[in-house]
């Protein structure tokens, strides 16, 4: 919304911390006015929830966004050091207090040519501190009212799923509300900013990458499915109701899938149109790091959140053990995507719109193998 449009509307003390926020963060535009006032003024939960996701700025993917009101757009970090992208994706200030901190690489980028976009490659850190909770090597971004001692206590229990390693029957089920998100087809620094970062080609789409992940865990033994179809074309609006039906469909012809895992990528972006790629060195080659999505319960939508954020620290906990770095903090916050239809319902993010394919892919290979040992170990 734009702040013209707020100064009337957002006049309590609260208000004005939000806004503040969010001038420092992105623009707000004035389609959000209305219910960002109201739940301001009336309701505190909202109050907390919408200064959290606004100080975040950026985890979960604005691609990813719960509510398809139309068509996709790009985060917008402030014009300061690395960001670490979170709620819409999930971003901080480069040196935030007692927060996690991004490092980028110290290689001499190449000019970037006149009338194109920069890409940087930056690391995120896990956590620690304000908002962040430990969760074995991992950490969690809590953007909830929900206390520190309550989501250590829940992540610390088993999962609320057993995989039977070696049944023919479905275990997972792997699928792409946004299946259209794509990536750089180079590595360069630069790109042309026209570049959508979509395309129908399942080749270098999500598909390309849940098809690795898949290939790990029916590797291990772990009866995996992978839906290829394009939910957000060839209109993006309504995604979420259509791959919601997807899922639905396949729980019903497969009642023994436990895990529902939608694989989308990030698009995290700086104010002077320079695109962010998340990235980690694993083994000595460039991955796209990946963050772990999981909601939490507003108002009755999802009464099994705590049984999915089991399975996210779990998972996140297994990745960062098997490969440090590999992922960022697991994102807690008022989302829905679907994460009611199963107990091991989550949203992970496999880099960002700035990484290359090749990048993306390795992730989803290292990303599968890690879900696969948490799976085989029990």
């Amino acid at each position: 919304m734009r702040r013209s449009a707020l100064v009337p509307m957002l006049s309590i003390f609260v208000c004005g911390a939000v806004i503040a926020s969010a001038a420092a963060v992105r623009p707000l535009w004035s389609s959000d006015a209305a219910a960002l006032g109201a739940g301001l003024l009336y309701n505190p939960k909202t109050a907390l929830e919408t200064v959290c996701e606004l100080e975040s700025s950026g985890a979960v993917p604005t691609a990813a966004q719960a509510e398809d009101g139309g068509q996709p757009s790009f985060t917008a970090l402030p014009e300061t050091a690395a960001q670490e992208p979170a709620s819409q994706p999930d971003s901080q200030p480069a040196a935030p207090s007692g927060d996690s901190a991004a490092s980028e690489p110290a290689s001499e980028p190449e000019p970037v040519p006149e009338g194109m976009a920069a890409l940087e490659a930056v690391h995120y850190e896990q956590g620690s501190g304000g908002q962040y909770i430990a969760a074995g090597t991992g950490s969690i971004k809590n953007c909830t009212s929900l206390s520190a001692a309550e989501i250590a206590a829940e992540v610390g229990q088993a999962l609320p799923f057993q995989i039977e390693v070696g049944s023919s029957e479905p275990q997972v089920l792997i699928m792409h509300t946004h299946a259209t998100e794509t990536y750089e087809l180079e590595d360069k620094s630069w790109c042309d900013p026209a570049f959508s970062a979509r395309s129908t080609d399942t080749s270098v789409n999500m598909v390309a990458v849940g098809e690795r992940i898949a290939a790990e865990l029916n590797a291990a033994g772990i009866t995996t499915l992978h839906d290829a179809t394009l939910h957000d074309y060839p209109s993006y609006n309504g995604s979420y109701e259509k791959s919601n039906a997807t899922v639905r469909s396949y729980l019903e012809q497969y009642p023994s899938i436990k895990v529902v895992l939608d694989v989308h990528r990030d698009a995290i972006q700086r104010e002077d149109g320079t695109r962010i790629k998340p990235v980690a060195d694993i083994n000595g080659q460039t991955a796209a790091q990946v963050m772990i999505i999981c909601g939490a319960d507003n108002g009755g939508n999802l009464p099994n959140f705590r049984q999915n954020l089991r399975f996210a620290a779990r998972w996140e906990a297994k990745m960062e053990e098997m490969y440090p770095g590999l992922t960022r903090p697991v994102l807690f916050d008022y989302r829905y995507y679907n994460q009611d239809l199963t107990t091991g319902s989550l949203l992970i993010e496999m880099g960002g719109h700035a990484n290359t394919l090749d990048e993306a892919l390795y992730s989803g290979e290292l990303v599968g193998k890690a879900l696969a040992v948490l799976f085989t170990e029990g």
